[in-house]
């Protein structure tokens, strides 16, 4: 797996969900989910695609087996941190029921940040 290629994949195709997004709600004038999409575009387009520049300009930092688990981790604790944070602004899913699941995810996502600290600490 080409991780510098995965991140950038995926950091453009959050880029245009967020742009998607974006452009809804200021046509709709509803901007409930604001939070939602700052999240999007933070989490998935700018880390990710700066974590996809990240190993392709930095020699030997893609090698090995934390970059693989950096990028899972990263991918699915943004996507269901996103999926739950919209459940819960739109009021689908109560507090006390997705609440539980917030620091779990964001603790993927921190879990991913570390490695990806590690692999800079040894290899840049």
């Amino acid at each position: 797996m080409d991780i510098s290629r995965g991140f950038l994949v995926m950091g453009a195709v959050y880029l245009v969900i967020g742009i998607l997004f974006g452009a809804y709600m200021g046509g709709s004038g509803d901007h409930t989910l604001a939070p939602v999409h700052a999240h999007i575009n933070l989490l998935g387009f700018t880390l990710m695609t700066v974590f996809g520049v990240g190993y392709r300009l930095i020699p030997g930092l893609a090698e090995g087996t934390l970059p693989r688990a950096h990028f899972w981790l990263h991918q699915v604790g943004a996507l269901f941190l996103l999926i739950g944070l919209t459940l819960l602004m739109t009021g689908q899913v109560a507090e006390a029921t997705i609440g539980p699941a917030f620091p779990v995810l964001e603790g993927a996502i921190l879990l991913g940040a570390v490695l990806w600290l590690v692999a800079v600490l040894r290899r840049a």
